[in-house]
């Protein structure tokens, strides 16, 4: 088992080799939010498909650079993810109310912008670099962020999953590997988690009654 001195000199060196890998997905990512903006409501399973790829991007990075713990996990979670998503109905997506779009919006910007394994002399190359499907904690930030504001696709197991694996790698970036600010997607997977389960309690009550 790596120690955590080590496991963060592989993510570095990821971040460093690859981070052109992130700036692509930064442009993915802001395609997909300018179009929602502009009204895109694709299925449900479509975008449950579309917002697991940089999770699976991570798996892959994560096996490249040496890290085979978390390319097993997030092939896992990847594969757990595509197959709820290809279950869901053909539906469109729904948007949440106000306060689940601020939240999410927040989230997302965390992940965007994540500035750790980031050396730069001035702020505008957080703007594009974050190591957004490179590394876990970024990549799970704003994959919740937009879960979030999308009602985690109105599917409590697939939320679940995103959700845990938030919590897991969180609380392990923060305590295990002392990246402090990875509480912020500790925090994030808790409300989200909350936020899903309370919308689905709301949903069957409105039903019973």
């Amino acid at each position: 088992m790596p120690t955590a001195e080590q496991i963060l000199s592989g993510l570095t060196q990821t971040v460093a080799t690859w981070g052109i890998v992130s700036i692509i997905w930064h442009g993915y990512l802001g395609a997909l939010v300018i179009s929602l903006a502009l009204g895109f409501r694709p299925q449900k399973r479509i975008m449950g498909i579309m917002l697991c790829l940089p999770i699976i991007s991570v798996s892959v990075f994560s096996w490249v650079g040496g890290n085979p713990f978390n390319g097993t996990l997030f092939a896992l979670v990847s594969i757990a993810l595509i197959i709820i998503s290809v279950l869901l109905p053909d539906s469109p997506i729904q948007v949440g109310p106000i306060w689940m779009i601020i939240t999410g919006a927040l989230i997302f910007v965390f992940g965007w912008v994540y500035p750790h394994f980031i050396e730069a002399s001035s702020f505008w190359p957080y703007l594009y670099s974050s190591p957004i499907g490179l590394i876990a904690c970024p990549t799970l930030s704003i994959v919740i962020g937009l879960a979030i504001i999308l009602i985690g696709l109105e599917s409590r197991a697939w939320s679940l999953v995103l959700g845990i694996t938030g919590f897991v790698f969180g609380i392990t970036g923060a305590i295990w590997l002392g990246v402090q600010i990875d509480w912020i997607l500790f925090i994030s997977a808790a409300i989200f988690v909350f936020s899903i389960l309370k919308k689905s309690r709301n949903i069957r009550v409105a039903i019973a009654k």
